[in-house]
């Protein structure tokens, strides 16, 4: 995720990165130019100035409202799902402290249970990462070896399977009377929490924004713009050519922005800092239990 000063206006206006829409959209922005000089031309050259054609404006005006709440709807709804996505990993940050402190308390002298939730709380955020993500890292957080650490098959569900050994781990605590019946509830709660934070991941990972309704906004925004210079070059001549490219661009930079963040687990510089928010939690669960 980008860092940026939201005051800063020149950074805004003359600054470009790899995600910019201007970058991707160029070649769009070619074709749609040099389609509008080629219409400009072939009705200020044969097509009087009394033609119907010159009617189609009005239709634009109509349509142009109704593209705009499309495309309004479209972006809440991307931003909500990167929002929804920031919040449930701003609650597994919360989870793995309060997990981590109850811990700290219950295990005061017990360093080799106090060093294997060291590692392993901290997993379940490395690992969720990982599983939303869809790539394989090494089983470690650092080159050193854990054998208090099983490996873990990555045929199966990750994070599931390190908040398995937590729970296993839990349990075997109170069944060897390390901790009493109230200590194992208030810790089941929050292991129980981390697996609603990737199921509500998984949600906004594997449920998308309907294809249908995706692809009747692109279709609507290339009519829309692939019409304008007929309506609009009786009155406007060939000045329509920046006028389409500027609304073609405008409008399709949305889809795209709204593409981009509808899926806030990826590796686009727009996408969450998921990489960051685990070193953090590694951090922040290593100066609890040390």
């Amino acid at each position: 995720m980008i860092s940026y000063n939201p005051k800063d206006w020149a950074l805004f206006l003359y600054r470009f990165h790899k995600s910019d829409t201007l970058r991707k959209l160029l070649p769009f922005i070619l074709a749609i130019g040099i389609y509008s000089w080629l219409i400009a031309f072939l009705i200020t050259s044969y097509v009087p100035a009394d033609s119907n054609l010159k009617n189609m404006s009005l239709i634009h005006t109509l349509l142009g409202f109704a593209i705009s709440m499309l495309l309004v709807f479209r972006t809440n709804t991307a931003y909500d799902r990167w929002w929804e996505g920031r919040r449930q990993w701003g609650a597994l940050v919360n989870s793995s402290r309060n997990l981590a402190l109850k811990l700290n308390a219950m295990l005061a002298h017990d360093h080799e249970t106090r060093a294997f939730f060291k590692q392993l709380i901290p997993r379940f955020a490395l690992e969720l990462m990982v599983h939303l993500q869809k790539e394989e890292t090494r089983f470690l957080l650092d080159e050193k070896t854990h054998p208090e650490i099983p490996n873990f098959d990555r045929s199966k569900h990750m994070p599931g399977q390190v908040a398995g050994l937590l729970i296993s781990r839990i349990n075997m605590m109170y069944v060897q009377n390390q901790i009493t019946g109230e200590q194992l509830i208030l810790l089941n709660s929050e292991i129980n929490s981390f697996m609603d934070i990737c199921g509500a991941c998984e949600r906004i990972k594997n449920t998308p924004i309907p294809f249908s309704y995706s692809a009747f906004i692109k279709k609507f925004i290339f009519f829309y713009v692939i019409t304008l210079p007929l309506g609009y070059v009786f009155n406007m001549g060939y000045f329509i050519i920046p006028v389409v490219v500027f609304i073609f661009y405008v409008l399709a930079s949305l889809e795209l922005i709204a593409e981009e963040i509808e899926d806030p687990f990826g590796r686009d510089t727009n996408d969450l800092p998921m990489q960051r928010i685990t070193e953090n939690i590694t951090k922040n669960i290593a100066d609890i239990l040390t």
